[in-house]
């Protein structure tokens, strides 16, 4: 029993230059692949956001003010997964070492010693106490986007704020997806009472005010990332389930699950080989757009004072840090513009994936290799 609809049924075929004038067929999903090149603009957005959040992923050694890899009197240390005291180096007192202090890099610097930074010596949480600008300093050698009103490199703080939000995004998408699917799904199915009941009840919580519910929340509890990614989740998922509620409306009345009813499969059976992957079309869009959703989302908490708590690096604490300190320009822009380009990049992706899934304007054209 096939699982498509007559339109995605259709097969493109294409010459294979490898074969000569041979036709081979082109699967549906390389056929959306290809659409979805042919859109440059959101092909390398893809490609540009995806290497930004590899980037991001190794945070750690890209800024970090702990050394990779130290030789010292004839051993190899390595400060970047484990802690050192300052008596290993040749210190005066059994405290963690701080690799900012002078005396300690002259000592891993005499001799045949050696120790290897990261490309940014600083940590988003790092405060140079050994720094000759006060604070906040504009951007130099040293740092690379200025320090804040804390003395901390606003580059590291970037690097991580980013990491920080692409990853609660994501968690947030996925888990916006999973339940939005799930309940529009039972939904559109069933339809009847379980419909009216299920609406009525989406009704009345999507008209709680979630900033209230946030602020209340936040009153009561000591902020924490658990906390707002559960408060967000409980609202990430409405979008999702009326888009997935239409599809299944509109494809439970279609011939093939008629058929498939008849050949005696059961509910589930229907729901997950044949209507739902038919359904997922707008829930794909949606996705670029739901990750924008979530980051404005959570930039905008933490501008407020009601997301992440200190000193954990955000984007929205950084466009707070700006405004507190209007001459320091440069905080501002550097959260602004990262997030200006990941918000356009996001909808370039989106636009591109949605015109890539259009077959009201492709159809089952044939697609060139």
């Amino acid at each position: 029993m096939s699982s498509s609809t007559p339109a995605s049924n259709s097969t493109a075929w294409t010459a294979d230059p490898a074969a000569g004038a041979a036709a081979v067929p082109v699967s549906p999903g390389r056929r959306i692949w290809l659409r979805f090149k042919r859109q440059r603009l959101g092909y390398w957005s893809l490609v540009i956001f995806v290497a930004m959040c590899v980037v991001s992923l190794f945070a750690e050694v890209l800024a970090n003010d702990r050394p990779l890899v130290v030789r010292y009197d004839g051993h190899y240390y390595f400060p970047i997964v484990r802690n050192y005291s300052e008596l290993t180096f040749g210190g005066d007192f059994p405290a963690m070492t701080n690799y900012l202090d002078p005396y300690i890099r002259k000592r891993l610097q005499s001799g045949r010693n050696f120790a290897i930074y990261a490309p940014n010596p600083y940590r988003y949480d790092t405060v140079d106490y050994f720094a000759a600008k006060p604070c906040p300093a504009a951007p130099s050698a040293q740092n690379w986007l200025g320090t804040d009103q804390f003395g901390r490199d606003v580059l590291a703080r970037v690097l991580y704020g980013f990491r920080l939000s692409m990853l609660m995004a994501l968690a947030l998408t996925a888990v916006g997806v999973v339940a939005g699917t799930l309940i529009g799904a039972v939904q559109g199915f069933y339809g009847g009472r379980t419909d009216l009941i299920g609406q009525r009840l989406i009704e009345i919580w999507s008209s709680m005010p979630d900033l209230y519910l946030l602020i209340i929340f936040a009153s009561i509890f000591e902020p924490s990332l658990v906390l707002l990614f559960i408060l967000l989740s409980m609202f990430g998922w409405l979008v999702v389930s009326d888009y997935v509620r239409a599809e299944f409306l509109r494809n439970r009345a279609l011939d093939y699950v008629k058929a498939a009813r008849t050949m005696g499969l059961s509910n589930a059976q229907i729901i997950w080989r044949h209507i739902l992957p038919n359904s997922l079309t707008p829930v794909i869009t949606l996705l670029p757009f739901r990750m924008s959703a979530s980051i404005l989302s959570l930039t905008s908490l933490d501008f407020l004072g009601l997301g992440v708590p200190p000193p954990t690096p955000s984007l929205g604490e950084l466009l707070q840090e700006g405004k507190n300190n209007l001459d320091a320009w440069w905080i501002s822009v550097s959260a602004f513009s990262i997030l200006v380009v990941t918000m356009l990049l996001l909808t370039f992706m989106g636009d591109a994936l949605r015109n890539a899934l259009d077959m009201r304007t492709h159809g089952s054209q044939t697609e060139a290799a």
